[in-house]
């Protein structure tokens, strides 16, 4: 295992949405960032996209996942491939399943692969420990936003919500001495954010997504489907709790009697009252809230959250982070943590019923402690 020193750590990520793999550089030592290194992105083609898409809802050995976890394999290799002075990746694979009290969690790609071809050790299988402990393996980035919290120097609880595929939302007391210390963290899927809007948008128009909300600013909310959208149980929940993408599946049929504009603001709707509810949750009121995501960039999304929190509600960016590749340092961080045996969920974030370091580690790290 590592020791304490800084290490140039690099996490991808490839999320629900489908859209591409983000690559970014963290220098830490797993608990302090001492700073944040260059970054890529690289984007699906619609094949590709068409080959993720056949297997989500899949597990191993089902139809489409070798398929897809070979492309997964091959698109991380050639984005990562591109960086230079790297000590250890964080691989987080694609998610194509995720019933953490059923048949566990499933993320496509093998790590030992994907060393084998960068010549780097790389550090993935982040979920799957914590769903064995009885946890709901997700969310994993909140212990990176408690370092994020530390790293911009705040002194009161905020959070942060991520609008990725589907929402979740940390709560983070920066005070704290350590994410695993009780109070520290609160984490949970809040509901669906842009995936079921990017379903919709590819059902009904061809597109990828509502690029900057431009549909649904044309429709009207209808507010019966919003109603009967927030009669669903999970929203009940006390958290932590978790969702798979398809979850919420039942959005596109509330909206089915509904023209574009409508079906699109509505359904925007429903992700931005997720976020409302999952608020009453947090043990304070936070400060502020940060976005980051895709959905940060949807004005009409935004707007409803400012008109609906009691904080401020702004990007990232306005902390000096990156919104776009918050998810991918977040698993560079986690990599390392996992290098150097530290805990990478605890009760808070995931439900675990203790502090539990997970992932795999392929590749030799003893290279990387000899030249430091």
């Amino acid at each position: 295992m590592l020791n304490g020193q800084m290490v140039r750590a690099l996490g991808a990520m490839s999320g629900t949405s489908l859209d591409g793999i983000d690559a970014a550089v963290v220098e830490t030592d797993g608990v302090t960032i001492s700073g944040f290194g260059p970054t890529a992105y690289r984007d699906y083609s619609d094949d590709e996209q068409a080959v993720l898409r056949a297997a989500l809802g899949r597990w191993p050995g089902e139809p489409g996942v070798a398929p897809a976890a070979a492309l997964l394999e091959a698109a991380h290799a050639e984005v990562l491939g591109g960086f230079a002075g790297i000590d250890l990746v964080g691989f987080h694979g694609q998610t194509l399943a995720h019933e953490p009290q059923g048949r566990g969690t499933h993320q496509a790609g093998d790590g030992a692969r994907l060393a084998a071809r960068l010549g780097l050790p790389v550090v993935w299988d982040f979920r799957s420990a914590d769903v064995r402990l009885g946890g709901q393996g997700a969310p994993l980035a909140p212990f990176f936003h408690w370092a994020c919290a530390r790293h911009i120097g705040a002194r009161a609880p905020l959070a942060f919500l991520n609008l990725g595929g589907v929402g979740n939302l940390t709560w983070v007391d920066p005070t704290a001495s350590t994410p695993e210390a009780e109070g520290a963290l609160l984490a949970f899927d809040t509901g669906p954010a842009n995936a079921p809007i990017n379903d919709l948008m590819m059902e009904r128009r061809g597109l990828a997504y509502d690029r900057d909300g431009a549909l649904a600013a044309t429709g009207q909310v209808a507010d019966g489907a919003l109603e009967m959208f927030l009669e669903e149980g999970y929203f009940f929940k006390m958290p932590p709790k978790s969702l798979d993408r398809n979850d919420f599946s039942m959005m596109l049929a509330l909206v089915r009697e509904l023209d574009d504009a409508d079906a699109a603001a509505t359904m925007t709707a429903m992700s931005a009252a997720a976020v409302m509810g999952g608020m009453q949750f947090c043990p304070t009121p936070p400060e502020r809230l940060l976005v980051t995501g895709g959905g940060r960039h949807n004005p009409v999304m935004m707007e409803m959250l400012a008109a609906g929190l009691d904080c401020p509600v702004g990007p990232v960016e306005a902390v000096g982070l990156d919104g776009d590749m918050l998810e991918a340092q977040a698993f560079a961080y986690l990599a390392v943590r996992v290098a150097r045996g530290l805990p990478t969920s605890c009760r808070g974030t995931t439900g675990v019923r203790a502090a539990v370091g997970g992932g795999e580690i392929s590749g030799d790290l003893s290279g990387l402690m000899a030249a430091r």
